[in-house]
């Protein structure tokens, strides 16, 4: 996978549609195109998309699509906006801040899992269309009047952002295995014997300890877990929030 995003220069007039050529017939849009291929990433995965197989899917010759789409990175940076576009309005009124941020990141993570393909694409510095202005702005949105400063809010929207990520990261991945049939208790199986040899409590004696713990108590699964962190991280927010106040 391309760890790169496109050229802003490239992207930025495709994403806003400034630039956009209109059809010659066909029909053909970019938002034709960009739903056919978020379409085909969330039934094969990311690699499945190809223009040869967009065009397909909207029975068009390949290369009409070039002049709409210049290429493949064009392309994902087209589909992510789309995607954070869907459901990026903000949350119901009436709720305080944190209640906002916790009902924004249990959307984001449920995006993230709906759309595993998301998470193989670059991480970092998307090129800013209106689908990710439009999520941008309302995670900020969530933490007005608390008193932080613009410099904090951001700080702590990078924060939530990155933990939503990596949370459902590891679900994703943990996902894909179950169904090639490489579940917990499995991997858990073929290292037990091993590391009951070598986990010797003296040299580990803290991990020793968890595990025990966790083989009598049951570990924690993704949804307990998720919610530990982020309130965890709410907390934190919060105290800065009273020290501003």
């Amino acid at each position: 996978m391309d760890s790169r995003w496109p050229d802003p220069g490239t992207a930025l007039p495709l994403l806003w549609r400034t630039a956009e050529r209109p059809s010659r017939g066909s029909g053909l849009t970019v938002g034709a195109i960009v739903e056919a291929a978020v379409a085909i990433a969330d039934a094969d995965g990311i690699g499945a998309v190809t223009m040869r197989s967009v065009a397909e899917r909207l029975g068009v010759g390949t290369m009409s699509l070039y002049t709409h789409v210049p290429g493949k990175r064009e392309l994902h940076a087209l589909m992510l906006d789309q995607v954070f576009a869907d459901g990026a309005e903000a949350p119901e009124g009436g709720r305080d801040w944190r209640e906002r941020c916790a009902a924004i990141a249990r959307r984001d993570r449920e995006r993230y899992l709906r759309h595993p393909w998301l998470l193989e694409l670059p991480a970092a510095r998307p090129a800013f269309g209106p689908g990710v202005a439009a999520k941008y702005d309302r995670d900020l949105a969530a933490l007005e009047g608390t008193g932080l400063s613009a410099a904090e809010m951001n700080a702590a929207v990078m924060a939530l952002t990155s933990f939503v990520y990596g949370a459902a990261r590891f679900q994703s991945q943990a996902r894909s295995d179950e169904r090639d049939g490489r579940t917990e208790q499995r991997f858990w199986q073929a290292h037990e014997p091993f590391l009951h040899l070598v986990l010797d409590p003296e040299r580990f004696p803290t991990a020793h300890r968890v595990a025990e713990a966790a083989r009598r108590e049951g570990d924690a699964d993704h949804d307990s877990s998720f919610e530990f962190g982020l309130e965890r991280l709410l907390v934190g927010i919060g105290d800065l929030v009273a020290r501003r106040r």
